[in-house]
């Protein structure tokens, strides 16, 4: 999953426990006013702005020649209009900017494709939608290169990126026909990592179902090395941080996953084997794919009598084509019992370990917490 990212830091409550800290001062962001429930906004004071492109790029006019300012900091050779203007792509896309441009938000209508057996949408449903935002989002901002989801700068470079964390929360799985709206944004984490966070909301009732945060690096495509973020990049993607954060650091679960090995696993799957169709645009396993081999080690009973409530993935290393795999899953109740057979009224604590077949080499750790379908 190619896209921009972002940083974890202290935050304050905002509405429906969305947490948000002021914006970044480093990057000559300007400070905007947080509205309480039940506070007025005169929405006519604010504007909105838009990236016009076509099919050849972007706009190119006389306008576009001079350098715009967006949130305070100069692109070069993106058009800024002074309102939001409609296209085939917006049309396409379903998404727009919000807040200023610091947030962009797409809608989706959950396909029947998308769902379980329980005829709801699943957490590989989940994370592909959030994909599918964050690479909407570096389009529609004017940034992308000819690379999957990185910037013109990263690709004059040879770079992409990839993620090396993903913790989500999910509160509330939707179902075929329901209509859910994802809001993305992005920060910097440290000197050379961003991260990327995600709330879903259901789009009738207006709550928050679900929340997300990544955190990324860069690599070179072709040496397939780790690689510092260049000035040229951090100035392009600088003028979008938003310092807010949609899990709080108290509940974004931080510490180190264990590593399982053959005798502390409850349950391996050996065999599992990459398709041509896994393979993403960079050239890898698309990180969504990982979540179903980890579920082929979790035991059916548990994949029928309990949902998925969060998971948190660690990704070590890539993976292609021509590897096979390895899936190894512990399960425990998250209370003080012995076993977790024949009884469904206790909630579970996973964890997986991803592994190559031949060497053992890891590709991915992974903690999950599951909640007893019988409390819902």
């Amino acid at each position: 999953m190619a896209s921009m990212a972002a940083t974890t830091k202290l935050a304050l409550h905002f509405p429906e426990n969305l947490h948000i800290t002021k914006m970044n001062k480093n990057v000559g962001l300007s400070k905007k006013k947080i509205l309480k429930a039940g506070d007025k906004e005169n929405t006519s004071s604010r504007r909105n702005l838009s990236v016009a492109a076509n099919s050849g790029g972007y706009q190119a006019s006389a306008a576009a020649a001079a350098a715009d300012m967006i949130n305070g900091k100069k692109l070069n050779g993106i058009h800024v209009g002074k309102e939001m203007m409609s296209s085939t792509w917006d049309a396409c896309m379903l998404g727009k900017f919000v807040e200023e441009r610091f947030v962009y938000r797409q809608t989706f209508v959950i396909r029947s494709y998308e769902i379980g057996p329980d005829k709801t949408a699943t957490m590989e449903t989940l994370m592909n939608l959030l994909q599918e935002t964050a690479l909407n989002h570096v389009s529609g901002s004017g940034l992308a290169g000819d690379g999957f989801g990185a910037t013109r700068e990263m690709s004059l470079r040879k770079q992409m990126w990839v993620v090396t964390r993903i913790h989500i929360q999910v509160e509330k799985y939707s179902s075929w026909g329901d209509v859910v709206e994802i809001d993305t944004w992005v920060d910097a984490a440290g000197k050379n990592a961003m991260r990327r966070d995600w709330i879903i909301r259901d789009s009738t009732s207006r709550k928050i179902i679900t929340r997300a945060t990544s955190q990324w690096v860069i690599m070179n495509r072709e040496t397939r090395r780790l690689c510092k973020i260049p000035e040229q990049v951090r100035e392009e993607v600088q003028p979008f941080y938003l310092d807010r954060l949609a899990i709080a650091a108290v509940q974004n679960h931080i510490e180190k996953i264990e590593k399982l090995t053959d005798e502390t696993a409850g349950r391996i799957r050996s065999g599992l084997a990459p398709r041509w169709s896994d393979m993403d645009a960079n050239l890898h396993v698309n990180n969504v794919k990982y979540i179903g081999w980890i579920l082929e080690s979790v035991p059916i009973d548990v994949l029928e009598h309990y949902n998925m409530t969060s998971m948190t993935l660690e990704y070590r290393r890539e993976c292609r084509q021509s590897d096979l795999l390895e899936s190894l899953t512990t399960m425990k109740p998250s209370g003080n019992e012995d076993s977790i057979n024949g009884n469904h009224s206790r909630d579970l604590v996973s964890t997986h370990l991803l592994r190559m077949n031949h060497d053992k080499a890891e590709i991915i750790r992974a903690r999950s917490e599951w909640q007893s379908k019988q409390q819902h």
